[in-house]
């Protein structure tokens, strides 16, 4: 391809609302095209990104056996209704009536559409399993778009399901997935982990994540230094502790006058943070709670949810009716259910709430309450890991892929049955799991970049390589030469963008930087004089000069290693 015959509409500054690299990048190097909030064209060389990841997923999801279908984006209510998620799902779900009154829905995942499918065309075990993907069209309402195409409201999926006659087939299936996905991963040039992780709406006992390691990334990761442990933060677990300290100092009641945060008061006292305890009250479905936990740690919200159901923070109002003073919650004397996080009851002599206004507790102790006991907290780096090897390492990482054991949330709902060996109506078990290809393209550039632009990993790179002719309008023997080589590379099969525009050279250097293109020959009048090349590649700053006639062979092996 030769760059005045594709549009590249690179730019110098990126827009305004452009906030992370990928963002910025994509947009200043043409790949993508705003036109609405998180909804966003592709562009040739972006859609050229695209089609590869898309490729490499399609590749790995065949050889696995998965048959590939395409189902509709838009989708009738009754089968939203029909599994119960037409009401539940929330505002993200984008309804809408047709001319004729009937409701439908925008897809934001097709988990309705394939279980209504397999219950038409899978009646005998003897079918089972099947593995369907698809790669789709998605939209999500998201509340407040941002980051360009990694949190848009319209993406691309591939997501497949699988149908199962029981729980252990369901689980080689996951595996299998399991595999295929750390091979796509892999293929796609990127530095990924697969962490243990909650299934949040979809459903489901077991699923795992696989995130891009970014500093970027909206989730943080744990894994521990020394085994292969890992997961979403959400989904570390902590077993109740061992007390191997026993109360030494005496209660006492200080003036902290309006000092209520925990950084403030252990600097007020001249103490740790992970020396106080801090309250949190909870609103419940059948009242509310008291939580108390370390004061250097953070409340996980999804453990919460677990364990007690939908739940919101109090109000300041419903603080106040509770007869407590914010600021200055302790853990005793309370008129509300207190559950104790397991790092927080093992402390002896700490700080916490006096229950009184502009009052703390200095060396208070649980005493010989029974408490009620949880696993409430996020986990902090050091922590011991969870499978008992190494402590913990947390990194931010962006979600790209999810896998999902479902059971048979969707598949009974919707009465999704064969008939088993015995004769008797057995209703599927299923599994589910999702890329989102248009993330991997934004977490690839998030993971490679630099202050001149996209680094991208070969496999996904809109070209292999790209030739600069210093004065190609000019010099009729840097043209000769450039179009002999441009040829030679086409013939051999490379993917090759020639620039043959009127434009400086360190205009065309900086363009060819700013998309990414891994291999970069420049040609000159005086490279010509000599029978020479110089070659550079887009991850180094080292330039070699080649002779002309070793030019193809030397890049052929430089982008095979």
């Amino acid at each position: 391809m030769k760059t005045s015959q594709i549009l590249i509409p690179t730019q110098k500054e990126a827009p305004n609302d452009a906030q992370i690299a990928s963002h910025q990048l994509m947009i200043r190097a043409g790949l993508i095209s705003k036109l609405a909030s998180g909804l966003y064209s592709y562009l040739p060389i972006g859609l050229n990104v695209l089609q590869k990841v898309e490729n490499i997923i399609r590749e790995e999801m065949n050889q696995s056996g998965a048959q590939e279908v395409l189902m509709p984006v838009v989708q009738p209510a009754e089968l939203w209704q029909e599994s119960g998620r037409w009401d539940a799902y929330g505002a993200e779900l984008l309804r809408f009536n047709d001319r004729h009154n009937r409701k439908f829905c925008l897809s934001p995942t097709h988990e309705e559409v394939i279980t209504d499918l397999a219950s038409q065309y899978l009646n005998s075990y003897k079918q089972l399993p099947m593995n369907f993907y698809q790669i789709q069209t998605k939209f999500r309402d998201e509340i407040r778009p941002r980051f360009g195409v990694m949190r848009s409201r319209e993406f691309i999926m591939k997501d497949a399901y699988s149908f199962h006659l029981d729980a252990a087939s369901m689980k080689l299936e996951f595996e299998k997935m399991h595999a295929t996905y750390c091979r796509i991963f892999e293929r796609l040039g990127l530095n990924y982990r697969a962490v243990l992780a909650d299934s949040g709406n979809i459903g489901g006992d077991n699923s795992v994540e696989f995130h891009v390691l970014a500093e970027s990334g909206e989730d943080a990761i744990c894994f521990s230094d020394t085994s292969n442990y890992a997961a979403n933060i959400e989904k570390v677990a902590f077993s109740q502790q061992e007390k191997i300290n026993t109360p030494s100092a005496i209660e006492a009641q200080v003036l902290t006058k309006k000092i209520t945060s925990i950084k403030d008061v252990a600097q007020f006292l001249n103490v740790e943070a992970s020396q106080c305890v801090k309250t949190i009250i909870i609103k419940v479905v059948d009242g509310y709670k008291a939580l108390a936990l370390r004061g250097d740690h953070e409340l996980n919200e999804a453990k919460v949810q677990n364990l007690l159901g939908d739940f919101k923070f109090a109000s300041d109002a419903e603080i106040k009716t509770l007869g407590l003073k914010k600021g200055f919650i302790g853990v005793k004397d309370l008129n509300i259910e207190l559950i104790v996080d397991y790092a927080a009851e093992v402390m002896v002599d700490f700080v916490c709430g006096a229950n009184e206004w502009d009052y703390h507790l200095t060396g208070a102790n649980w005493g010989n309450v029974l408490l009620q006991t949880a696993d409430l907290r996020n986990a902090v780096a050091g922590d011991p890991s969870p499978d008992g090897k190494g402590k913990l390492v947390i990194k931010r990482g962006i979600e790209v892929g999810h896998i999902f054991q479902l059971g048979n949330k969707y598949s009974k709902a919707m009465n999704a049955n064969v008939i088993g060996e015995s004769g008797k109506s057995l209703t599927m078990m299923m599994g589910c799991y999702g890329i989102g290809i248009t993330r991997v393209v934004a977490a690839a550039i998030e993971q490679n970049y630099d202050n001149r632009g996209i680094i991208f990993p070969s496999s996904i790179a809109p070209f292999a390589l790209v030739i600069v002719p210093i004065n190609y309008s000019k010099s009729i023997r840097v043209k000769n030469s450039a179009d002999m080589l441009y040829q030679q590379c086409l013939d051999a099969g490379i993917e090759v963008l020639l620039d043959d525009r009127k434009e400086r050279a360190g205009i065309m250097f900086a363009n060819s930087e700013l998309l990414g293109i891994p291999h970069r020959i420049v040609l000159s009048d005086m490279h010509v004089d000599n029978d020479n090349v110089e070659y550079k590649a887009r991850n180094s700053p080292e330039k070699i000069t080649l002779k002309f006639n070793h030019a193809l062979s030397f890049v052929q092996n430089k982008i095979n290693t």
